[in-house]
C-alpha cells in the first residue's frame, strides 16, 4: 500500500520542473541525504574529548587507549602479511560480503518497472532503520555484539527460504523482501563496528577498515550479476548465491566469535586483568 501511494506520487511528478519521474526519486533521496549531513555536523562529535554523551570516565579511557596505541609506524606492504597471517582479521571481511547485497535487484525480480523497483525498496528499507536502531542500542546497552549478529542472519536466511521457495504470492514474497533488508541492514553495521572495534593500533585499523570494505562491497556486484532474466521467475541460481554467501558469513562470524573467546580466555589465564592486556570485544 505504501509502495502503490509512493509510485502514485512519483507518477504525478513525470514532466515537473521538465524532468522525468524517475529523477525526482533520486533528487528526494539527495535531499534527504543533505539534510541527514547537515544534521551529522551538529550531532556527531569530531573527538572524545568533545563527546557530550560519554562520561568523564569513558572520556578519559577513550583518550588513553588511543594515545597508548597510537606509534609513527609507516604501513607498508610488509605490514599486509602479520595482518592477513590472522584468520580474525580475514574473517572480517567475510562477514560483512555476506550483507552486501543489491535490494533493487531482488525487487526487480517481482516484475516491477525501474521506477515501481525503486519505490518497492522504500518500505523494506524503513522497516531495516528501524531495527537498525533497535539493535543498536540493545548491543550498545548489552556490549555484545555477535547475538545481534546471529540474530540477523538467522532473519536474512528466513527471509531466503521465502524467496527460494515461494512462487506467485507477492504479499509472501515482499514479506520474505522485508526480512532478508532488515536482517542485512541492522546486522551488517554491528559486524563494521564488532570487527573495528577488536583491531588495535593504527596500522591494524587502517588495513582491517580498508579490507572489510573493499572486499564486503564485492558482495552487491556478485549479486547484481546473479539473478539474468534467463532464470526468470524463480530466479533459483540468484538466490542460492545470495543463500550460500549469507550462510558463509553466518560460520564465519560463529568462528570469529570463538576465536576472540579463545583469545580472551588465554589473556585472562596468563595476563589477568591487568591494565594493557587485549581484550577483544564479544
Amino acid at each position: 500500500m505504501f509502495g502503490g501511494l509512493l509510485a502514485s506520487a512519483i507518477a504525478k511528478m513525470d514532466g515537473v520542473r521538465g524532468l522525468a519521474n524517475w529523477r525526482w526519486i533520486f533528487i528526494l533521496e539527495g535531499i534527504f541525504t543533505i539534510f541527514v549531513g547537515i544534521a551529522s555536523y551538529f550531532l556527531i562529535s569530531d573527538f572524545p574529548e568533545d563527546a557530550r554523551w560519554l562520561t568523564e570516565d569513558e572520556r578519559e579511557f577513550i583518550v588513553a587507549r588511543a594515545t597508548t596505541n597510537h606509534k609513527e609506524t609507516q604501513i607498508t606492504t610488509r605490514s599486509l602479511l602479520p595482518f592477513f597471517a590472522d584468520l580474525k582479521n580475514v574473517l572480517g571481511g567475510i562477514m560483512y560480503f555476506a550483507f552486501a547485497y543489491f535490494a533493487p535487484t531482488i525487487v526487480k525480480t517481482l516484475g516491477y518497472s525501474a521506477v515501481q523497483t525503486q519505490l518497492h525498496t522504500v518500505p523494506p528499507t524503513a522497516a531495516a532503520f528501524a531495527l537498525c536502531l533497535i539493535m543498536a542500542y540493545l548491543s550498545d546497552h548489552t556490549r555484545l555484539r555477535f547475538p545481534f549478529i546471529a540474530f540477523g542472519f538467522a532473519v536474512t536466511i528466513a527471509g531466503l527460504a521465502i524467496l527460494m521457495t515461494v512462487q506467485h504470492h507477492f504479499s509472501a514474497q515482499y514479506a520474505g523482501l522485508c526480512l532478508v533488508a532488515m536482517g542485512a541492514f541492522s546486522a551488517g553495521p554491528i559486524v563494521v563496528c564488532w570487527y573495528v572495534m577488536n583491531l588495535q593500533g593504527h596500522v591494524e585499523r587502517n588495513i582491517g577498515t580498508a579490507w572489510m570494505i573493499s572486499f564486503g562491497n564485492t558482495g552487491g556486484i556478485v549479486a547484481t550479476f546473479s539473478f539474468l532474466s534467463k532464470d526468470a521467475p524463480k530466479y533459483h541460481t540468484g538466490y542460492s548465491i545470495v543463500m550460500a554467501f549469507t550462510c558463509l558469513g553466518a560460520l564465519a562470524a560463529v568462528l570469529y566469535a570463538l576465536l576472540v573467546t579463545r583469545e580472551n580466555i588465554k589473556s585472562k589465564a596468563t595476563k589477568g586483568e591487568t591494565k594493557g592486556s587485549r581484550y577483544y570485544a564479544l
